[in-house]
Formats: C-alpha cells, structure tokens, sequence
C-alpha cells in the first residue's frame, strides 16, 4: 500500500461458524479455490471452499501449511513435518522438527517467494525462551533463530528479499534480508516496529502484493496494515478480540481472511461472545499476492 490508496474494507462477515479453540494458519489454496485453516489445539485442519467444508484429524497439534500441489500440502505437526492428501486424507511424514523435545508445539509458518518452508516452534504453556524458526528447503531443514517464546508473523515481502517474524511476548516484529535466488538470510534480524509503546501484541500476518504486512493483534480484535516504511494504513475489525492470522484469497485475492480463537476467554467471556473461534472474511481494497508452493527436493 502507498500514501496514495487508503485501505477501505467492507463490513467483517462469517466465513465459517466453525468454532475452533486455537484458530490459526489460514491459507488460501490457489490452485483448489479453498481456505484451509487449523484448531490447533484440538488437531484439527479445516478445508472450505464455496461448496463444501471437510476436516482432517491430527494426533498431534498442526497449525501451519504450505500447499505442494493440487492435491497435497505439507503441515507443520507438534514434532514433524507431514505431507498430507487432501483428496484421501493419507498422511505422510516427511522430516522430523524437534521431536525430542516434549514441551513443545509448531505454531506459526508460511512458504517463502523462494519456495522454502518456514516453520515456529514454541513451548506449549509459553515457556519463556522455549521456541525457535525454522526452514525446511528442498530437503534441508535449518534452525534460523532460536531463544524465541511466542514467535509468530511469519511472512514475505513479494520480491522474497525480506522476512519478517515477530517475538509475541516481546511485542516486536522484526525483519530480515534474504538472498532472493536462495531464500537463506543474508544479514541478521533486526527490529523492524515496537509494539511495546502501543502495548499491542502481534500474532500472525501476510503481506499484500503492494509488501504492505497485515498484522492481526492478540486481544485487540483487529487486523491492522503496515507500509514497507512500517506506517499504519488501516485496519480491518473482528467481532471478537483474540484475532489470530489473516491470509488474503478469493478469485481476485481481495478477500482477508481471519481466524480468531476461543483460548484466553473465561466462561463469563465466551458466554457473551457468540464469535469466538469463528472464522471472518471482509471485502478489501488492497489485493493479496498467491502464496508458492513448496519444494520437497
């Protein structure tokens, strides 16, 4: 986005009344016309397109997923990465990801420009310092950053020169250059806003075709767009406050999609609070960017 086209969206509507504990990782399938998204905690990847809803079980917590081909998408588990049929539901694994360690789940993940795989851990009771990102890359999965508690954001400017990630507890999104023919960082990881001041807590974000980052708050109900130059442009609202992840798709990519969550609510909360866990779309302005695909090797 620029300083010459305002962000304008329509009113947020009811994608899915599917109530989900832990919504997260929506991802718009370019190829099937479908959103998939994640209940993380209850193992849980739905799939809606216009016509049909279907679910797929998960012993394990899933929460993020990157599509290979029409039929099949790689999913980010609790202790590997798993390629996964959507026509049958077969499950394969295909590289394990901190499997020893018992303390912890995946949580955020997008495919890069570059047609890697980035993937989060974190501690499954937010156990400081317990989480890390990863890159799964034609084969290769390497640990980018470590020490991280609730690391979230994960996304990508269009050119695939920059990655930006955020430290939720910290309340800091940060950015980082990448090599654009590899997609492996180039340089360290640098604050890229502070969110301390505004005491808002990022959770997961896309970026648009313009390399404006979409950021949806923790307990602010909100999704909120950033510049390149980290300026605010607007924001998209959600009828409940724990908004998750957005991920932009439709026919013309100018529909955001928000998953939000029911975790963090008491009962006296949820009993108010009819859209807790739903799943929201609104009509914008601005257009997305189709997410590649992933490589295997």
């Amino acid at each position: 986005m620029n300083d010459t086209k305002a962000l304008q969206a329509s009113q947020t509507n009811v994608f899915s009344n599917e109530k989900c504990q832990l919504g997260e990782g929506p991802l718009w399938h370019p190829l099937r016309g479908e959103l998939l998204w994640f209940d993380i905690t209850n193992g849980t990847l739905h799939a809606q397109s216009l016509n049909q809803h279907k679910t797929y079980k998960f012993e394990q917590n899933v929460s993020a997923a990157a599509w290979i081909d029409e039929g099949s998408v790689l999913i980010s588990g609790e202790s590997d990465l798993q390629i996964l049929s959507l026509e049958t539901g077969d499950k394969q694994v295909l590289i394990k990801v901190d499997a020893d360690n018992h303390i912890t789940r995946s949580n955020d993940g997008r495919a890069d420009r570059q047609h890697g795989f980035w993937i989060s851990t974190m501690g499954k009771n937010a156990e400081q310092s317990a989480g890390a990102i990863y890159r799964y890359y034609k084969g290769e999965l390497r640990c980018l950053h470590k020490d991280i508690t609730i690391p979230n954001a994960i996304c990508f400017s269009p050119n695939g020169d920059t990655a930006y990630f955020a430290d939720s507890m910290k309340k800091h999104l940060y950015m980082q250059k990448l090599d654009v023919q590899t997609g492996w960082p180039l340089s360290e990881a640098e604050i890229f806003i502070d969110f301390t001041p505004m005491e808002k807590t990022p959770d997961g974000a896309v970026t648009d075709a313009l390399g404006n980052i979409w950021i949806a708050f923790w307990g602010e109900g909100i999704v909120e767009s950033y510049s390149p130059d980290g300026k605010s442009q607007g924001q998209v609202q959600c009828p409940t406050p724990h908004t998750t992840c957005p991920a932009f798709g439709g026919d013309d990519f100018s529909t955001l999609y928000v998953t939000t969550a029911m975790q963090g609510l008491d009962e006296d909360a949820l009993s108010k609070d009819e859209n807790a866990g739903k799943t929201f779309s609104s009509t914008t302005n601005i257009k997305g960017i189709a997410e590649p695909n992933v490589l295997l090797g």
